[in-house]
């Protein structure tokens, strides 16, 4: 697969202060990647770069949920660290909270980040990336809208929202920019603060989402890995058959 390197411009990952967020600006940085991370906790930013070797972290404080500041800060980051390669939009809420205990302010509160985030920041790197004609927008997602947890209505909604919005932008740039890849990844339950504590190690993950993220070949787009694997879209009876009938195979992708 066609690979994006440090050469090619910036990385942005969201809420990279702390979990997976954290591990991928630290593998990133490990293959000699300038990497602009994103959160709303300076301090915690500071922590991230403290651990990062080999590329250049950049502590991004930044509340996605806020369009004009995300606008502001793509746009700066552009200017002074030159084009936006990849942006992985990773920043989300998990707030563990039971539908009778929401009020329309807390459930919104999510929306705005784990929908509103991914909009504003796909909408501000893609300003940048349609200028090149190149770029590669990794979403950080879940299966979770298919089968919500009991106290997960606002992530559940959120994020399944999220999986709708990479198709839809799938749909209006595709044809028109192949050079930017688009596509969802499901890192796996995590070892995080939104994970649970037998979860697989961010670190671990990190290394599949690095990987994908820097795989620009255009047949990616629209695609959905789960961990490592690619997850294939459902085909019916009649395309089945008709594979059989060419000797025609289709294996998931591995990372």
């Amino acid at each position: 697969m066609t690979r994006l390197d440090p050469s090619d411009g910036l990385v942005i990952v969201t809420g990279a202060g702390s979990g997976l967020g954290r591990a991928l600006a630290v593998a990133f940085c490990a293959e000699g990647f300038t990497v602009a991370g994103t959160g709303r906790r300076p301090d915690a930013l500071e922590e991230t770069r403290a651990l990062c070797r080999g590329g250049t972290f950049l502590p991004t404080p930044l509340d996605v949920s806020d369009a004009q500041e995300v606008a502001r800060v793509f746009t700066t980051l552009n200017a002074e660290n030159g084009p936006i390669a990849i942006l992985v939009n990773n920043a989300a809420v998990y707030p563990h909270r039971d539908l009778l205990d929401e009020t329309p302010e807390s459930f919104l509160h999510s929306v705005n980040i784990n929908l509103g985030g991914v909009l504003t920041c796909s909408l501000a790197a893609l300003r940048a990336m349609t200028e090149t004609g190149r770029g590669r927008i990794l979403n950080v997602s879940t299966f979770a809208d298919l089968a919500p947890l009991p106290a997960s209505s606002a992530y559940a909604v959120s994020k399944g929202a999220a999986r709708i919005l990479t198709r839809a932008m799938v749909a209006d740039l595709a044809d028109r920019f192949p050079g930017i890849v688009i596509s969802d990844w499901m890192p796996g339950m995590l070892q995080t603060g939104m994970g649970i504590p037998e979860g697989l190690p961010p670190a671990q993950a990190a290394c599949w989402g690095v990987a994908l993220a820097r795989s620009s070949d255009p047949s990616l787009t629209g695609t959905i890995f789960e961990m490592d694997r690619e997850v294939l879209p459902p085909r019916g009876l009649k395309s089945r058959v008709k594979d059989m009938l060419l000797l025609r195979s289709h294996r998931p992708r591995r990372l």
